[in-house]
């Protein structure tokens, strides 16, 4: 399915702006799943071009967008607000669309922004999906990443590499999970962050497209 290039108005606490989306609508949708992207790339990364394509022909609609700092060529990522007013951004997009129910996913730092502007209220999707949620950076198991989970409602999925220093030591990652309302983990034996697996190189679009079955499963079952 070919996605359609879209424009989608974000106000920033800077003025407004808007950023490049692109529209996969598929005929008779079961749902519609929004992928943000990780923190080091954009929205046509190999890892969400697989993916999207694989919801896409499993019957969901799939709408993909960038931060406004990949929007202007930079490599950092911008202030959390940015991130947030980009997320109410694009359900604002999605309601003009005629989609009022949505599902809210990203690749790492884009999932984390998503719960951030769920747990913030400027958010509601009908759910969350985590593609290897950053609880902190590598080694970093002090500085967490979580204070505001248990204050999200709706339900929330945790895609995990077993092998993810993003969430060493795995006991912390455990408790954070228990402290949430509605939460799941599916983990993917002997992966690390970006889901690959040594000694087994596949492309990252394979590895994207791997995951469609478990996040499709899982938003059917809502």
């Amino acid at each position: 399915m070919t996605a359609q290039s879209v424009r989608i108005a974000v106000a920033l606490p800077t003025g407004e702006t808007d950023v490049s989306g692109l529209w996969s609508e598929a005929p008779g949708a079961d749902a519609t799943i929004v992928l943000a992207h990780g923190a080091g790339a954009g929205m046509t990364h190999p890892f969400l071009e697989g993916l999207s394509a694989a919801l896409s022909d499993a019957r969901f609609s799939v709408l993909r967008f960038v931060f406004p700092y990949v929007e202007a060529g930079r490599r950092m990522p911008g202030p959390a607000a940015h991130a947030v007013a980009t997320w109410t951004g694009v359900q604002a997009w999605l309601a003009a669309t005629g989609t009022g129910s949505f599902i809210a996913a990203g690749k790492s730092y884009g999932g984390r922004m998503a719960s951030v502007a769920t747990a913030e209220g400027a958010l509601s999707p009908q759910a969350l999906v985590y593609l290897g949620y950053p609880l902190h950076p590598p080694d970093r198991p002090d500085k967490p990443r979580a204070e505001h989970l248990p204050a999200i409602a709706v339900p929330q999925l945790f895609v995990e590499g077993e092998n993810d220093p993003f969430i060493t030591p795995r006991t912390q990652f455990d408790d954070v999970v228990a402290t949430c309302q509605d939460a799941r983990v599916h983990w993917v034996e002997s992966a690390n962050h970006s889901f690959e697996v040594k000694g087994k190189r596949r492309p990252a679009d394979e590895i994207g497209a791997g995951l469609a079955g478990v996040v499709g499963e899982f938003v059917r079952g809502l």
